[in-house]
């Protein structure tokens, strides 16, 4: 009897999964505002102002730190907007329009799901609520991926594509290193040893068109790195080259679905 009560329980909570999932899977400016109060710092940016977490002879894994610069603007409580109030001048000659390039944060930022026991999960109610919480997590990616194949997607170009802006975004940061000490070696070996997409997620910024939205795809990266710095008497001041550090990234990248030929950029860092 207590299994029939459980195995009941278990298809209520499946259903009610079913009926607010498609409620969820398409992101509006309401969440966000909720979103921004408690996680301000994730921005979407334009350039890199990152911090590499060198250690000399270190060999643990690294994590890289956020780095998020970008303002955005909206006008409406619920969706972000396209359309901002014209001045008296400009309202006589018709709406003024603003393109939208980038929403402008990063939307749910992925963490960790704590691991629970298999009674756990099946046979309480908080492991109910927690089994619901991930499907729903887990319908909202496949949702945006699904979205994402039908404008041509395939994962293993958008990792190529990935990786290389990877290493760009990197070789930038080694640059502006180069202020602090007089010359700076870094490489990324490769292969990379992992890349895996956590997340995918779409923004909608009009409510009456669903076909405007973004997608983000938060991907980890685990890379081997080899770095060193130099003053300017050409001795070692950071790092050493002989040895291969592993690095852990998790970087946030995102595409317009409705911009002809847009393309994908970094917009920010999550640190764990």
């Amino acid at each position: 009897m207590m299994a029939f009560r459980s195995l009941h329980r278990i298809r209520a909570l499946h259903r009610t999964a079913q009926i607010s999932e498609s409620s969820h899977l398409l992101g509006s400016s309401r969440s966000y505002a909720s979103g921004i109060s408690t996680v301000p710092e994730l921005y979407c940016r334009n350039k890199g102002h990152g911090a590499l977490p060198w250690t000399h002879g270190s060999s643990i894994t690294l994590r890289s730190a956020m780095a998020v610069e970008l303002p955005i603007f909206w006008n409406d409580t619920r969706l972000l907007s396209t359309q901002v109030k014209a001045p008296a001048q400009a309202r006589q000659m018709g709406a003024l329009k603003v393109a939208m390039l980038s929403p402008g944060f990063i939307y749910e930022p992925y963490t960790p799901r704590e691991k629970i026991s298999f009674l756990k999960r099946w046979f309480t109610r908080s492991g109910w609520r927690r089994t619901k919480e991930d499907t729903v997590l887990e319908l909202k990616s496949a949702y945006a991926i699904t979205k994402l194949r039908k404008k041509g997607y395939s994962k293993n170009l958008f990792y190529k594509e990935a990786i290389q802006l990877y290493k760009e975004e990197l070789k930038n940061e080694i640059k502006q290193r180069e202020s602090i000490w007089n010359k700076v070696y870094w490489e990324m070996v490769e292969p990379v040893v992992k890349i895996r997409t956590l997340r995918a997620r779409l923004i909608g910024v009009d409510r009456n068109d669903l076909e405007k939205v973004f997608i983000q795809l938060t991907l980890e990266f685990l890379t081997k790195q080899k770095f060193e710095a130099y003053d300017s008497n050409g001795s070692i001041v950071s790092g050493d080259k002989s040895k291969e550090v592993l690095v852990r990234d998790i970087w946030v990248f995102e595409k317009s679905l409705f911009h002809d030929k847009a393309f994908w950029r970094l917009c920010g860092r999550i640190s764990l």
